[in-house]
């Protein structure tokens, strides 16, 4: 079994969503369910249908993430140190070409979202970084091209 790595901080979302979907996400889905029952033939009943649609897809994704939680390793990103990028590492790069500078932290799959500068450290972007040091150029191979990075801060935190 593949262990997951995730910060402290994504397992504890991870546990969260986890929470509220057994506790109030399956008992509101049942009630629904119960309710469209009483509105009578259940072959023609739109609302019976869509509650049991849900119920299937909440059920899944909560075996998704008891199965992500049961694999889970841990980092406490906050007792790494040292100027090497790995997993935690909270990098900041200036593209070599347009100056423009970006922040990117690395973390685990379940928890990846660029939108908020979290990157999955199976990105093309974190396996180019892992092992760099500040002052380090580093091309990084995406769909969208080749880019150019210099490496100018490595923080945990």
């Amino acid at each position: 079994m593949e262990k997951v790595p995730l910060t402290v901080a994504g397992f504890s979302a991870l546990e969260e969503e986890l929470k509220q979907r057994q506790q109030v996400e399956r008992p509101r889905i049942i009630e629904a369910i119960s309710e469209a029952r009483a509105h009578g033939d259940l072959s023609e009943n739109a609302e019976y249908h869509a509650a049991k649609e849900a119920q299937s897809l909440n059920e899944g994704r909560i075996l998704e993430l008891e199965s992500m939680i049961a694999r889970a390793e841990v980092i406490d990103i906050t007792k790494l140190e040292g100027n090497q990028i790995k997993f935690g590492a909270t990098v900041e790069l200036v593209d070599e070409d347009t100056e423009e500078e970006r922040t990117y932290q690395i973390v685990g799959d379940p928890e990846s979202d660029v939108k908020l500068g979290r990157i999955s450290i199976s990105s093309p972007i974190a396996r180019a970084l892992l092992g760099k040091t500040i002052g380090d150029s580093v091309q990084v191979h995406t769909p969208g091209g080749g880019k150019s990075y210099e490496v100018v801060a490595v923080r945990f935190v």
